[in-house]
C-alpha cells in the first residue's frame, strides 16, 4: 500500500510521496521491501495513488532490490479495501498486505504460519500500544479469534491497548467480498462483515517494534529508535565504533561524535564537528565546528561553520548558514536558505524554498504549542488558557484552517457570551475564516442553544459559539457546530486538525474575501418557535411560584420575557450580565443553591431552578426547598415526562444513568437507551423519531418534540408545564421514585497504561455480562454495577458504582480500586 499523501508530513512531503520519505538514509518503502525480502516474499504488487512517477522511478520493476515488482495505480479513492481489489487477477493464493510508510521488524513468517495453522480466512497482525487512541482496538478471544474492533475510538472505547498494525494476511476467496471499484475500507466495511459472517477472523499479536510514522514528531522518534537499536533494521556504511560512515564520504580526525551517528555517502565533515544521536544524508557538507543533535539533515545539505542544529528535520537541498541557530521541533522543507547568524526559534515549519536573511530572528509558524500536541480536539469543544493557549494568533490560524475545511463562499454563524476575552477570540477567529473566503454572520452575544437553533434551518455551513468557561474563569472554550446545529462530529474535527498541523490553508484573492453580517431576529424567531411548543394556557391557569437564578448569563436577556407570558409568580435572582461571574466555582454554585433555598422556605414556592450561565444546563430544588443532586435530577425529570407522555415508547440516557431509569421505565413499557456520555451522543439518540426523552447526568435535557440539542431555557419551561398540568409536588414524587445507591470516584492512571488497563479489564470480565458503550460497564450477581472510563483529556479513570445499599458501593469502589492499582 503505497498510495499516501504525506499530509502530515509536510512541510517535508510537500512534493514526495510519503513511502519515499528517508528512515535512515533509505525510503520507507525500501524498509518494507528487505523486511519482506527477508521472510521469503518477493512477489509484490504495489498499489500507486499520490505521485506514482516518483515510486516507479525508483524502485522499476524491482529487480534491482532482488523481488518482482507490479504496479497498480487507482484512478479514484477507492478506500484501503477496494484499493487492493484493483488486484484481483492476480491474487490466486494467499497474500499479505502491508502499508509502504511504517517502521517494524516483526516476524511475518510467524505470522503466516499462525494464519495457516488457525484454518483462518483473514488474519489481522496486531500489537500493544501506550496510547490507542489513532488506530483500531481489537479484542480477541482467547482462541485468536477477533470478537470486538473499533476503528480509532475515543478514550471511552479504548477496551484494549491491542491495536490493528494495519497489516493482514487474507486468504483469495476473501476478495469476492469487496466490490469492484466502488469505495469499501478493512476496517469500516470488510472485517465487521467477516465479523457478523463468523468466516474465520484472526488476531496474531506480533512481538516486536512497529510504529506507524503519522507526523513529524513521530518521524523524528523512529530515527532515534533505530539509532538507538529499538528496532532491528540494516544500516549502511563502514562501521567505525558507533559510527556509520558512507561510501566516498571524508571525516576529519577531530570529529567529535556521541550516540550512534550515520553519514551517508559522499559527505564531508569538518574540523571539530560535533554531532550526536543523529542522521546525516548523502552528499551533505558539515562546516568546521558546527554541532547537530538529535537530528535529521536529508540529501545534500550543507550546515555551515558554527551553525547549531537541535531537534529537527533538514529537506533536502537546504543550506544552512555560518553561526545560524535552530531551535529544538523545528521542520525545514527542501531548498530552504537559512541566513548567517539567524535564529530559529522552537516549534516552526519552513515550507520549500524559503528564505532566511542573514541575522534574521524567526518566531512564526507555531503548528503545535504544547497544549495540542496530542489532540486538538476534546469532542467538538476546544478548550485553553485564556489568551495563553487559546490566543488570537492560534486562533486566527484556526479560523483558517476551519474556513478551508468549510469551503470558499459557505457561510459560518458565530456567537459568543460577554466576556471580553470571548470578543477578542471571536473576532481573530473571524479573521480567519474571512480569509479563507468564508461568509461570517455574527449573532455577537448570543446563547449557543439559540445558534444551534438558526442552524437548523441548514442555510449555513457550521457554527461557533465562543465562551468562558462555566467551570473555570482561566479557560475559554470554543465549540463547533454541524450544518444543522448537531455538535461537530469527530471525521470533521480530524480533517480540521490535520488542515491546521499542515498549515494548507485556502487564501482568497482580494475580490473573493469573505464578508461579515449581523444578522436580525434570530431571537424572535427562536422565541417564537419557543412559545409555540408549549402548552401556555395550562401554565398560565396554575400560577406556579417559581425562583429562577440566572447566574449572570445571558439567558436574562431572553428568558424574562418568555415567562412574562406564563403568569407565573417569579422571583429573579442574579437577573442582569455580569462578565466577572459567567464561571462559577463549586463554592459558588452551593452558595447560590442555599440562597434558591432559603427564598423558597421563606416564601412557599413550588420550584426553584438554576440555569448555568451557557444557557444548557440546570439544576432544581423541589417545593421544601430541597437541592436534587444531578443523577437524581435525570431520575425526577424523566418520572415527570413519562407521567405526562406516557405513551413514549423509547427514551435515552447515558451509561452513567442510575439504574433507577429502568425501574421508572418499566412501569410505562419504556424502553431505555443507553448511550455514551456525551452531549454529541444524546444528539445522535434524538435523531430516532420514536426517542421523545433524551436525559443527561450533568443537568442538560432534550425534549425532541421541540429540538434536538440541550437547551436550559426550554427545560426549565417544560418542567413548569408538566408541574402546572399534573399538579404534582416535587417532593412528593421525588419520594415515590425508588432510590438506588451510586458512588463516583477517580483514580490516577498514567496515559501509557491506559489502554493496557482496559484490556485487562476485558480480560478480567471475559464471563461477566457488560456493556461497552462507553467504557466498560459490568454487571455483578447482586444486581449491582460497576462502570470504569479512561478520562479523554487527563491521565485518569473515572469509576461509577450503584447498589442497593451503600456498604456493598462501598465494598465494589474498593475492590475495583484495588484491581486497577494492581494492573498498573
Amino acid at each position: 500500500m503505497a498510495g499516501g499523501f504525506g499530509t502530515r508530513l509536510r512541510p517535508l512531503t510537500v512534493d514526495l510521496p510519503k513511502p519515499m520519505a528517508p528512515l535512515v538514509n533509505k525510503p520507507m518503502m525500501l524498509r518494507i521491501i528487505e523486511l519482506l525480502k527477508k521472510h521469503d516474499i518477493t512477489d509484490l504488487i504495489v498499489l500507486l495513488y499520490f505521485q506514482p512517477e516518483v515510486i516507479t522511478g525508483y524502485f522499476g520493476d524491482g529487480s534491482k532490490f532482488g523481488v518482482n515488482i507490479k504496479y497498480i495505480q487507482a484512478e479514484a479513492d477507492f478506500g484501503t479495501a477496494g484499493a487492493v481489489r484493483l488486484g484481483y487477477d492476480d491474487l490466486k493464493e494467499r497474500f499479505l498486505i502491508i502499508s509502504g510508510d511504517v517502521l517494524t521488524d516483526f516476524d511475518l513468517t510467524d505470522a503466516i504460519s499462525y494464519h495457516h495453522e488457525k484454518k483462518a480466512k483473514a488474519t489481522i497482525v496486531l500489537t500493544r500500544t501506550k496510547n490507542p487512541l489513532a488506530y483500531g482496538v481489537v479484542i480477541t478471544k482467547e482462541d485468536g479469534k477477533i470478537s470486538r474492533f473499533l476503528e480509532k475510538p475515543t478514550w471511552g472505547e479504548v477496551f484494549s491497548d491491542t491495536i490493528n498494525t494495519g497489516i493482514y494476511i487474507f486468504e483469495p476467496e476473501v476478495m469476492d467480498k469487496i466490490p469492484f471499484k466502488q469505495e469499501f475500507d478493512f476496517s469500516k466495511n470488510l472485517f465487521p462483515l467477516l465479523l457478523k459472517e463468523d468466516t474465520g477472523l484472526f488476531g496474531y499479536i506480533a512481538e516486536g517494534y512497529w510504529r506507524d510514522i503519522g507526523n513529524l514528531n513521530e518521524y523524528l522518534d523512529a530515527h532515534i529508535d533505530c539509532l538507538s537499536g529499538n528496532v532491528e533494521i540494516a544500516i549502511d556504511g563502514q562501521k567505525r565504533g558507533s559510527i556509520f560512515v558512507g561510501e566516498g564520504s571524508k571525516v576529519t580526525d577531530d570529529f567529535i561524535s556521541e550516540g550512534t551517528v550515520v553519514i551517508g555517502d559522499n559527505c564531508s565533515i569538518g574540523k571539530n564537528v560535533h554531532i550526536i544521536n543523529s542522521v546525516i544524508g548523502n552528499e551533505c557538507s558539515i562546516y568546521d565546528g558546527a554541532e547537530i543533535k538529535n537530528s535529521v539533515l536529508w540529501d545534500n545539505v550543507s550546515v555551515g561553520i558554527n551553525a547549531i542544529i537541535s531537534n529537527d528535520i533538514i529537506g533536502n537541498d537546504c543550506v544552512i548558514g555560518q553561526n545560524a541557530h535552530i531551535a529544538d521541533n523545528i521542520f525545514i522543507g527542501p531548498r530552504c536558505t537559512i541566513g548567517n547568524r539567524s535564529k530559529l526559534t522552537p516549534n516552526i515549519k519552513l515550507w520549500p524554498e524559503k528564505i532566511v536573511e542573514d541575522d534574521a530572528v524567526l518566531s512564526t509558524s507555531l503548528v503545535w504549542e504544547d497544549k495540542w500536541s496530542k489532540e486538538l480536539f476534546a469532542d467538538s469543544r476546544i478548550s485553553g488558557l485564556s489568551n495563553i493557549e487559546v490566543n488570537p494568533e492560534f486562533c486566527a490560524k484556526l479560523g483558517s484552517a476551519f474556513g478551508s475545511f468549510i469551503g470558499m463562499g459557505n457561510t459560518v454563524v458565530t456567537s459568543r457570551d460577554p466576556d471580553e476575552t470571548s470578543r477578542m477570540i471571536k473576532r481573530a477567529f473571524t479573521s480567519g475564516l474571512m480569509s479563507a473566503g468564508v461568509i461570517v454572520r455574527d449573532l455577537q452575544v448570543t446563547p449557543s442553544p439559540i445558534v444551534r437553533q438558526e442552524l437548523s434551518n441548514r442555510r449555513h455551513a457550521a457554527g461557533l459559539h465562543i465562551r468562558r468557561s462555566p467551570y473555570n474563569k482561566n479557560v475559554t472554550d470554543l465549540i463547533f457546530f454541524d450544518s444543522d446545529g448537531r455538535d461537530l462530529p469527530i471525521g470533521k474535527t480530524k480533517s480540521i486538525e490535520r488542515i491546521f498541523s499542515g498549515e494548507d490553508f485556502v487564501r482568497a484573492t482580494n475580490e473573493k474575501i469573505g464578508s461579515l453580517y449581523f444578522p436580525e431576529r434570530t431571537v424572535e424567531s427562536y422565541r417564537e418557535r419557543f412559545i409555540s411548543s408549549l402548552d401556555i394556557n395550562k401554565i398560565s391557569e396554575s400560577r406556579l411560584k417559581v425562583v429562577i437564578d440566572y447566574c449572570n448569563g445571558m439567558v436574562s436577556t431572553i428568558f424574562p420575557n418568555i415567562l412574562g407570558m406564563f403568569n407565573c409568580q417569579v422571583v429573579s435572582l442574579n437577573a442582569y450580565i455580569d462578565r466577572r461571574r459567567l464561571s462559577r466555582t463549586r463554592e459558588d454554585n452551593e452558595n447560590g443553591i442555599k440562597e434558591v433555598s432559603g427564598i423558597m422556605n421563606s416564601l412557599k414556592f413550588d420550584v426553584g431552578f438554576v440555569i448555568d450561565p451557557g444557557s444548557e444546563k440546570i439544576s432544581m430544588l423541589d417545593d421544601a426547598g430541597n437541592y436534587i443532586d444531578e443523577n437524581r435530577l435525570l431520575s425526577v425529570v424523566t418520572k415527570l415526562f413519562l407521567d405526562s407522555h406516557p405513551d413514549t415508547k423509547k427514551i435515552a440516557v447515558p451509561i452513567t444513568a442510575s439504574g433507577e431509569i429502568d425501574l421508572i421505565a418499566k412501569e410505562y413499557g419504556t424502553q431505555v437507551l443507553r448511550i455514551k456520555n456525551s452531549h454529541f451522543s444524546m444528539m445522535q439518540a434524538s435523531i430516532d423519531k420514536d426517542v421523545k426523552f433524551v436525559g443527561g447526568t450533568r443537568g442538560g435535557f432534550i425534549f425532541t418534540d421541540f429540538f434536538f440539542a440541550v437547551d436550559g431555557i426550554y427545560s426549565i419551561s417544560k418542567i413548569i408545564e408538566i408541574l402546572a398540568a399534573s399538579k404534582v409536588k416535587l417532593s412528593a414524587l421525588n419520594k415515590s421514585i425508588p432510590e438506588l445507591d451510586m458512588k463516583y470516584s477517580t483514580q490516577f492512571c498514567p496515559w501509557e497504561s491506559k489502554g493496557k488497563i482496559m484490556r485487562k479489564i476485558i480480560e478480567d470480565s471475559e464471563n461477566q455480562r457488560r456493556e461497552l458503550v462507553d467504557g466498560v460497564k459490568i454487571f455483578l450477581d447482586n444486581g449491582s454495577w460497576i462502570l470504569m472510563v479512561p478520562d479523554k483529556e487527563r491521565p485518569l479513570l473515572h469509576l461509577w458504582v450503584e447498589s442497593e445499599k451503600p456498604e456493598e458501593s462501598v465494598k465494589i469502589m474498593q475492590e475495583y480500586s484495588a484491581k486497577l492499582k494492581s494492573w498498573q
